[in-house]
């Protein structure tokens, strides 16, 4: 009997519905006076309310997929890695008027979230890189969102004072923040790991949420009359990396990652704006965005509505749009995670010129732990899709410097001069 199977989720309603049923047949036993009758009175009402409680917990566990497993449950996780599987067959190579925005598009930030994560590099940044605090502000959108920045020690190194860099921005997926990409899915951490090893080659993780609307879901959507979410990632967030960092400007160095709807951000990103990321790792996704009650009316109504809603359906897109020349990556575990036969029929309709390939284990959940074993095969594919920037920066070309705290023990300021 499964964690998440049906017949879990009705046995754990029976015993609740048992539990509800003695405690009522027996109270009148109970209420009498006495320490025994005391005892059995609490006994039965913490009984109960147990089994209400798991009963809830196992119908959210079976939605949500939290945990795929009893033995995930108990903390025995499968930690063996994961690899990428070459799909058969596939093998083929609403705008916004501008806002007002006083100073850089991208601004230091408060230290607070960033101080409580653990493992981020300490020491000369031109040995171990640094990940830096800061906010990412709209010019189109008028939107600030926080964001945390990997720079690779490459970006600090003499040798490579004029060179830009690759790009991968890691989404979060809904309600999470900043914190969980660093701290739970360990972004920049694993990135580090890997460039240090040779395994990947330098590149700039940009980790950032894409609920810009909190405690709004807006998933990737330009929502009519409401918040421009992909304009923010698809033209805001690069233009603001770019006049900020020594980063890519062409297409074909940028990717984007993420997990749960983060990862259908990724997808939905790469396939509609094709010119700004060619290259998706989306771990756990959805295919299609869908109204409900964390995001309202995504769509608006109109004529417009099935036009907006058939264009964020990805499976749509391929069979009735041509293919755009990108590179996705979806994960999905077998047992476990819900979304397996959506993916499997998401990689049977990719079509030349766009690229899939795929992370399918036997086990996994819809968690961190999952996600955290499929991300170093996800970055080491990404990045090898990912071109390094041929063009360098101007000798006579510089952005002003502006100062980045860190806080490692004690805060410090720091002031880094950017190229562009």
């Amino acid at each position: 009997m499964g964690l998440t199977s049906k017949t879990t989720e009705y046995v754990m309603a029976a015993l609740a519905a048992l539990s509800v049923t003695l405690l009522i047949w027996f109270w009148p036993r109970l209420a009498r006076q006495g320490l025994w009758q005391v005892l059995g009175r609490l006994a039965a009402v913490g009984v109960t309310q147990l089994t209400i409680i798991a009963t809830f917990a196992c119908a959210l566990n079976s939605s949500y997929q939290f945990f795929g497993s009893w033995g995930e449950l108990f903390g025995n996780v499968d930690t063996a890695p994961v690899g990428v599987t070459q799909a058969a067959g596939h093998n083929g190579d609403g705008t916004v008027t501008g806002v007002s925005v006083k100073g850089p598009l991208v601004q230091p930030a408060g230290e607070e979230q960033l101080s409580r994560v653990s493992g981020l590099p300490t020491g000369p940044a031109a040995v171990n890189g640094r990940v830096e605090s800061v906010k990412v502000i709209g010019r189109r959108t008028g939107v600030i969102d926080p964001a945390f920045v990997y720079l690779p020690p490459q970006y600090f190194q003499k040798a490579y004072s004029r060179q830009r860099f690759p790009v991968i921005v890691a989404l979060s997926g809904y309600p999470g923040s900043i914190f969980n990409l660093a701290q739970y899915l360990r972004v920049s951490q694993t990135a580090g790991q890997l460039q240090k090893s040779g395994q990947m080659q330098p590149t700039i993780m940009v980790m950032i949420r894409p609920t810009i609307a909190p405690p709004r879901d807006t998933e990737c959507v330009n929502v009519p009359g409401g918040p421009q979410t992909e304009t923010f990632l698809a033209k805001d967030l690069p233009d603001a990396l770019k006049s900020t960092y020594r980063v890519g400007h062409d297409a074909s160095s940028w990717g984007v990652l993420g997990y749960s709807s983060g990862g259908s951000c990724a997808l939905q990103l790469t396939m509609r704006d094709p010119h700004v990321y060619t290259t998706a790792g989306a771990l756990s996704p959805d295919y299609k965005v869908k109204d409900d009650p964390t995001t309202g009316n995504l769509f608006g109504s109109g004529l417009g509505r099935v036009n907006r809603i058939n264009g964020h359906d990805l499976m749509w897109r391929l069979k009735h749009l041509p293919a755009p020349q990108v590179s996705v990556l979806v994960a999905d575990s077998k047992h476990g995670e819900k979304g397996y036969p959506q993916t499997l029929a998401f990689i049977k309709a990719v079509k030349a010129p766009m690229r899939v390939v795929s992370i399918l284990p036997d086990n996994g959940s819809h968690n961190f732990p999952t996600w955290t074993r499929e991300m170093p095969a996800t970055l080491k594919w990404m990045n090898q899709q990912l071109s390094f920037p041929q063009d360098v920066v101007p000798r006579h070309h510089r952005t002003p410097a502006h100062t980045i705290v860190r806080a490692s023990g004690v805060a410090a300021s720091r002031t880094a001069t950017r190229h562009r």
